[in-house]
């Protein structure tokens, strides 16, 4: 699959799978120095490359415009395929997982009701678009999501995170949301060790605990 960064171990072998997508301005690579290699490197690793480095223009917590949706449709539909790239491999558990305006896509596509991964880990996360929008509300019930923010975080206000979390709980998601104060706009240890430990436990078989302390 073109555009897309393979890290960790060989598909076929890994107990677990995990699309990873980067954040606004930032890379696959970058996401692999900063969190993938900290992670079980007995995981296949797949990170979707935006094209000029943005999933969507505007801001996160801006209202849908027709532009917005259209460029997040295509920009689904890319990680779509790298769900779909793993799967067609292996039918090992699949954790999406994303970063900023990555983690914003990975509650989209959740709620989407589609590629239906079998958890999804929003780190510094929101909806996009505004409450009033329409905006599907499909995400599979009882899947375990953990979603982060920062009380200061530039990006993704704090009532964003939490419209995010009133949402997802509303859709019936087994939800675990954590704010990190004074944090910078960046994934944390504890949101590395949330993370090592959800793929622990679906290599396991199981479904993510979402026990790791803060």
């Amino acid at each position: 699959m073109a555009d897309v960064l393979h890290f960790g171990a060989a598909v076929a072998g890994a107990r677990a799978l995990c699309v990873f997508v980067h954040g606004r301005g930032q890379t696959p690579e970058a996401m692999v120095d900063h969190v993938v290699r900290h992670l079980p490197q007995d995981v296949a690793y797949l990170l979707p490359r935006a094209p000029g480095g943005s999933w969507y223009l505007a801001r996160a917590v801006d209202a849908l415009t027709d532009v917005t949706r259209a460029e997040l449709a295509a920009s689904l539909a890319q990680v779509e395929a790298a769900i779909a790239d793993l799967r067609r491999v292996s039918a090992r558990p699949l954790l999406l997982a994303g970063f900023s305006q990555g983690g914003c896509l990975s509650l989209e596509l959740a709620s989407a009701g589609r590629a239906r991964p079998d958890a999804v880990a929003a780190l510094t996360g929101c909806r996009v678009g505004l409450a009033s929008d329409d905006r599907p509300s499909a995400a599979t019930e009882g899947l375990p999501v953990y979603l982060t923010g920062g009380d200061r975080d530039p990006w993704i206000p704090l009532s964003a995170f939490a419209e995010a979390a009133a949402d997802m709980g509303a859709q019936g998601v087994a939800l675990r949301a954590d704010v990190f104060p004074g944090r910078a706009h960046e994934v944390s240890a504890a949101e590395i060790a949330m993370l090592a430990a959800m793929l622990a436990d679906l290599g396991a078989g199981q479904a993510p605990r979402m026990e790791a302390p803060r």
